[in-house]
């Protein structure tokens, strides 16, 4: 069996749990946050339970409203505009491109034009296996129609854009998800980055039930001067997370190293496409294949083989709640529709051996010749 994705762990992890548990050290959230901050050159960095947590953290510090609009990707994953309907905005979804799966810009930026208004507060942008969108483009937008930019950086911890690390380079906002959609880590985590004073402010005061404290008082002594949430992450799992954050650049040197072999094997196989790797930043926290035909047999079949697969996403205007409430047809989102009719991940992560991907490899052949 070669599962999708498998959780990874180190001595590191290991010691930094054992601190935990002994009491030796019980200041593994802090210390995390410290190092997210100086890890992807942010000014600072808010831990929370999970990465739904970060964006749903997001949307209260933006003060977001009932009837508010927040702009999204139709492909992506249901965390994102459900954190919108939390608080009864609206969710605007746009198309996708058709190569990188990430939000169309031209869309994106016509709506924008189209629709000026002081209830449209946000985009959202997700970054679909870690690669980036034109971001100087989309800051550009937020500018030009005061809307703020939040990321959904689920796929992209410890990947660049220009050089500089996705959580710098210049989102209101960007959210990390630790235990990333379809590839569970064993413990569940996020984190929430900004350059912005009062958004962290905001943040850091909600993140805890808006509880402030004089610290000249007893320590049972508090206030509550605003509704907030418990967004709190454990010890035990900083801890871990701790470990994972050092391992990351190097987990992304063989995630590329493995994307390099996928593609220098599947170039040319019948009914399989293959992804771009122009862009060499892409950090391939996903591999995602194109199958011309019959996608879901060809995962029913590579599944018998003992090889695990993934689906990113089902398009938010297919589901049966984004349908229903926004009256949304199949046809509405076209291009978004015909790569989900296609697109299938492939097992990436840094743990997999070369014998693992030739194993991929070779029940992918297999199954494209059995394809009529």
């Amino acid at each position: 069996m070669i599962p999708f994705s498998k959780y990874e762990s180190s001595r590191e992890a290991h010691s930094n749990v054992s601190d935990v548990l002994d009491a030796d050290d019980i200041t593994q959230v802090k210390q995390l946050q410290e190092e997210f901050a100086e890890y992807v050159g942010a000014s600072y960095a808010l831990a929370t339970s999970h990465g739904t947590s970060a964006l749903h953290l997001a949307m209260l510090a933006l003060d977001l409203k009932r009837g508010d609009k927040v702009v999204c990707s139709v492909n992506a994953h249901p965390s994102v505009p459900e954190v919108v309907r939390h608080f009864d905005a609206e969710p605007v979804f746009i198309d996708i491109d058709e190569e990188s799966y990430n939000i169309n810009l031209e869309k994106l930026e016509v709506y924008l034009e189209e629709n000026k208004s002081k209830k449209l507060k946000a985009v959202i942008i997700t970054h679909i296996g870690g690669a980036c969108v034109d971001l100087e483009r989309v800051y550009k937008m937020g500018n030009i129609y005061d809307v703020k930019i939040v990321e959904d950086a689920a796929d992209a911890l410890g990947a660049t854009y220009n050089g500089e690390k996705i959580g710098s380079t210049g989102a209101d906002i960007v959210c990390f998800n630790f235990s990333p959609h379809l590839k569970k880590n064993v413990c569940n985590g996020g984190m929430l980055v900004t350059n912005d004073d009062e958004i962290y402010e905001r943040a850091a005061l909600l993140a805890n039930h808006a509880i402030v404290r004089d610290e000249d008082a007893l320590e049972y002594i508090y206030d509550v001067t605003d509704i907030g949430n418990d967004y709190s992450l454990s010890e035990l799992n900083a801890a871990y997370i701790r470990a994972q954050i050092l391992a990351q650049d190097a987990s992304i040197v063989r995630q590329k190293e493995i994307a390099k072999m996928y593609s220098d094997a599947l170039k040319g196989v019948d009914h399989v496409s293959i992804p771009s790797m122009e862009n060499e930043e892409n950090p391939f926290s996903l591999y995602i294949i194109k199958i011309d035909k019959n996608r879901d047999s060809f995962a029913v079949a590579l599944k018998e083989e003992g090889i695990g697969a993934g689906l990113h996403y089902i398009p938010l205007h297919l589901l049966t709640y984004y349908k229903a409430k926004y009256s949304l047809r199949v046809n509405d989102f076209p291009v978004a529709l015909r790569a989900y009719q296609q697109v299938l991940s492939l097992p990436i992560y840094g743990s997999m051996s070369d014998d693992d991907v030739k194993t991929v490899i070779s029940k992918i052949k297999k199954i494209a010749k059995t394809r009529v």
